[in-house]
């Protein structure tokens, strides 16, 4: 049986200023490495053996209805505004509704030039492509809002980048693909009449419920900031927060130098080409209100009243810190098995932190033992912990079920990078043992997996990874 995708297209009706059409660059030999076959009945996608999911996965043969196109945008790209930006790399194959009756993009990354790609070759090679496979499904079985793969093939070619790598595809699913940065090119060309409709569409697609740009402003910086505040409660690191890479419709997208903490530390960076710290952990809250005012900053262009404008934007994005910092609370209370509000949880809260950032614990494994009471070995110098944990336990004591709170709010699993690196290494030697097996345990994080505690495990000293890389 033939494989079946209901596309659905949208983004294609809006016209030539907003994309280049554009068909995927055949490959020579395209073998299937991973489908995901629950997000594939999610996406109501039918039909096909592993051989054909490789040649449409690939890009090697187009399915029935699909309106292949790369996305035109621009971005500030470490706060440096780049006119031209766009999909160098991928091509959206088209849009599906799926059984939850939400629209998706099925988007090809790795795929070959396009108009976009400058001087790049647009293609990937398999390290990446497996890396965003796994955290990104491991960011939705920890529920927080992302990109999702949809499957994985090798190409069979050789890409080469510091030496030759074998080639990889990506099939990226997303609410959209639209991003801050596609407000800002038609904003600063003055295309007012694309600014405007873009505006509508976005509306239409994700928030419905809001009321003219302003009403889109406020829906984006909502979900923002409880995405944002989320990262920061699994010590999540994008690593590149441009405008390009965020997404209007506050899902965690484009991973890339992305990585997860292990011992705490506030000013940690790990991608290899933020060498100023603009997009550490600690930073991101900050960096999320900048890219929200660059947004408004694009919106306001299309207001026939600039002035009353600007105010309302300016009172839209200065409302973002406190939103975060709500949201921030909230799910670090529950980090620590609280659900009621007290003046003093905030207080408790960091005392916990700088107590994980002097004692260099392991941010994932000290939340996680909180609920079954043995945190404090988890320390370089355990009676630092004690005073703390005093005042802890007297705060849970008005809680109805502390532990409950824990267990659901703590993963016991995150994507360590050192597993990452070892997954990647092992694939390029073609064993693919340890990506699947991670796929299986990070698909349910909150539950303790038998023959699993390698996962857990923080690096040893000549484990650690110091840097992460963008992959392109």
């Amino acid at each position: 049986m033939a494989m079946h995708i209901p596309f659905d297209n949208t983004y294609a009706h809006l016209g030539p200023l907003f994309y280049s059409k554009q068909l995927p660059e055949p490959v020579t030999a395209p073998q299937l490495i991973a489908f995901n076959q629950p997000l594939a009945d999610l996406l109501q996608v039918s039909g096909s053996s592993a051989q054909e999911q490789a040649q449409v996965f690939a890009g090697n043969q187009m399915p029935s209805g699909a309106d292949p196109l790369a996305q035109a945008y621009a971005g500030h790209q470490f706060g440096t505004y780049n006119p031209q930006l766009g999909d160098g790399r991928a091509i959206l194959l088209g849009e599906v509704l799926g059984q939850d009756g939400k629209r998706y993009d099925i988007q090809l990354k790795g795929s070959g030039r396009t108009p976009y790609s400058r001087r790049g070759d647009g293609r990937a090679w398999l390290g990446p492509v497996l890396r965003e496979y796994v955290i990104s499904e491991a960011m939705h079985a920890l529920g927080i809002p992302t990109t999702r793969a949809l499957a994985a093939v090798a190409t069979g070619e050789t890409v080469w980048r510091e030496g030759g790598m074998p080639g990889a595809v990506l099939t990226r699913v997303a609410a959209s693909h639209l991003r801050v940065g596609t407000f800002q090119l038609f904003a600063a060309r003055g295309e007012i009449a694309a600014l405007r409709q873009l505006t509508d569409y976005a509306i239409n697609r994700h928030y419905p419920q809001a009321q003219g740009p302003m009403g889109l402003l406020r829906a984006v910086r909502d979900a923002q900031a409880r995405l944002i505040a989320a990262w920061m409660s699994v010590g999540f690191i994008h690593g590149v927060m441009n405008t390009d890479n965020s997404s209007i419709s506050g899902e965690t997208i484009d991973y890339g130098p992305c990585a997860f903490m292990d011992h705490y530390r506030a000013d940690q960076v790990f991608s290899s080409i933020d060498r100023m710290g603009r997009y550490a952990y600690s930073n991101q809250p900050s960096i999320a209100v900048w890219n929200l005012a660059q947004l408004a900053t694009a919106l306001i262009q299309q207001l026939d009243d600039p002035q009353q404008a600007v105010d309302e934007a300016t009172e839209i994005v200065h409302a973002m810190p406190a939103l975060i910092e709500a949201e921030w609370l909230r799910l670090f209370r529950r980090k620590i098995g609280l659900e009621t509000a007290q003046d003093a949880d905030m207080e408790l809260i960091s005392e916990l932190l700088e107590l994980l950032e002097q004692g260099q614990a392991d941010f994932t494994n000290v939340f996680a033992a909180l609920g079954d009471g043995d945190a404090r070995d988890q320390f370089l110098a355990p009676e630092t912990f004690d005073g703390w944990e005093r005042r802890w336990r007297q705060r849970c004591a008005q809680e109805q079920d502390p532990k409950a709170v824990m267990r659901a709010a703590n993963p016991v699993y995150i994507p360590r990078n050192h597993r990452i690196e070892e997954m990647i290494a092992d694939a390029v030697a073609g064993d693919l043992s340890l990506f699947e097996r991670m796929q299986q345990v990070l698909a349910n994080p909150f539950t303790v997996q038998a023959d699993a505690e390698d996962l857990r495990r923080p690096p040893q000293e000549n484990e650690v990874v110091a840097a992460t890389f963008c992959g392109t």
